[in-house]
């Protein structure tokens, strides 16, 4: 798999001619630290199928990886997975991780299973950073607008795949077909967005391999509150 994406500079004009362009008011970011190898996780990873249908709604799942060495090895887990959990205890002031554990837009640490604590946290609309996002003949195309009063953010490509079914032989879900929604594949740090306008473009090619759909974030610097989201399928 490669990894490397380009940043350069592209006007909004081209972008906004482009089409498939979305902007403020943004979603809800939903993330939900999961495993195959967790008993208490098929409910919560149900829940982001539903959630995955809302329009307010911008729903990922990571899949961590240390529940692999206790009889069942996550073929969606990927590296980046676990260091983003433990980084959200960290700014979260939280004394574990756990599975499974949602975060709503970097601020709120809920149960994966607590629907009705996730649905009210979701409920009101959010505005922020505006962010264009259109993928057209091959490239992804990024374009932050201008932005006052935002604190250093770090701007982050997503690449998730909608949906899978995964046959589970080992483990605490031994003998279960596990549906999956929204599975992230892939997530890379673009640069960082001090207020100014800014623009990335990333070749497709460059995804990671089973990618339907991809997301921008924009975070505050050290894993704090999400200020701007948006997500697009990829053709």
């Amino acid at each position: 798999m490669r990894t490397r994406f380009s940043g350069v500079l592209m006007s909004a004009g081209l972008l906004c001619a482009i089409g498939a362009v979305r902007a403020a008011p943004r979603p809800a970011v939903v993330e939900l630290f999961t495993s195959e190898g967790c008993s208490s996780c098929p409910p919560a990873e149900a829940f982001i199928g539903e959630l995955a249908h809302r329009r307010d709604v911008l729903a990922l799942a990571f899949h961590v990886d240390y529940w692999d060495d206790l009889g069942w090895r996550d073929r969606f887990g990927i590296p980046e997975a676990t260091p983003r959990q433990r980084g959200y205890a960290k700014s979260l002031h939280l004394s574990t991780v756990y599975t499974p554990q949602v975060v709503i837009d970097g601020q709120y640490d809920v149960v994966g299973s607590d629907r009705q604590k996730i649905v009210a946290t979701v409920r009101d609309p959010r505005g922020g950073v505006p962010v264009l996002l259109a993928v057209h003949d091959g490239e992804v195309f990024i374009d932050l607008m201008s932005q006052t009063g935002i604190t250093s953010s770090e701007v982050l490509l997503v690449a998730y795949q909608r949906t899978a079914v995964s046959a589970i032989g080992r483990g605490e879900n031994a003998g279960r077909t596990l549906t999956e929604y929204n599975i992230v594949r892939g997530i890379r740090h673009l640069g960082q967005y001090l207020g100014a306008a800014h623009q990335y473009r990333a070749a497709v090619s460059t995804l990671p391999g089973g990618a339907t759909d991809i997301a921008v974030l924009v975070q505050s610097l050290g894993q704090g509150p999400i200020v701007g989201a948006v997500s697009q399928t990829l053709p």
